[in-house]
């Protein structure tokens, strides 16, 4: 597998980022995953909308709640958007977070079983099996136009910027 040279802590600490992050320009790559149902989702299934990627390396930690808790809400505002939060989290934790939370806007997807996602769009954290934190932003042709990994996993993605250009799309 592939190693990356983008560098990621986790705690102060340097961990490996394995599969080539994807790019501003790129054709999206499509991937599978795992709904909370336990059926599978790709990134194709919502092809012809604009799509926000929001991964989480999980929402059992506070930035990883924070952050699905602010595009659940950001998702009302966003017409003709699809929200997808995606994490190595087994989808039974993701459906209990989801339910206790009230997370009703957003689709949450894990990358468990696969690490499709990870690997394919370079977030998969080698040392620890998760996924680094970040946004990716997806147009309705299948054109990558935003992409950041936070480069501490405690740190909080730049939302207003990802926001700003997922509105330029609609």
């Amino acid at each position: 597998m592939k190693r990356n040279s983008n560098v990621v802590t986790a705690g102060g600490n340097p961990v490996t980022l394995l599969g080539k992050i994807v790019k501003v320009g790129a054709n999206a790559k499509n991937f599978i995953a795992t709904d909370t149902d336990l059926n599978p989702v790709q990134l194709s299934d919502y092809q012809g909308k604009a799509r926000i990627i929001s991964a989480v390396n999980s929402v059992d930690t506070d930035v990883g709640a924070q952050q699905t808790r602010r595009f659940n809400l950001e998702a009302s505002k966003l017409g003709g958007v699809q929200v997808i939060v995606i994490s190595c989290d087994l989808p039974y934790a993701l459906k209990r977070f989801c339910a206790t939370e009230g997370i009703d806007k957003i689709l949450t997807i894990s990358d468990h079983k696969e690490t499709d996602f990870g690997i394919k769009y370079g977030f998969l954290i080698e040392e620890l099996r998760m996924l680094a934190r970040g946004i990716v932003i997806v147009d309705q042709r299948d054109e990558v136009r935003y992409v950041e990994i936070v480069k501490e996993l405690s740190q909080h993605p730049d939302y207003d910027k990802a926001l700003e250009e997922v509105k330029r799309l609609v």
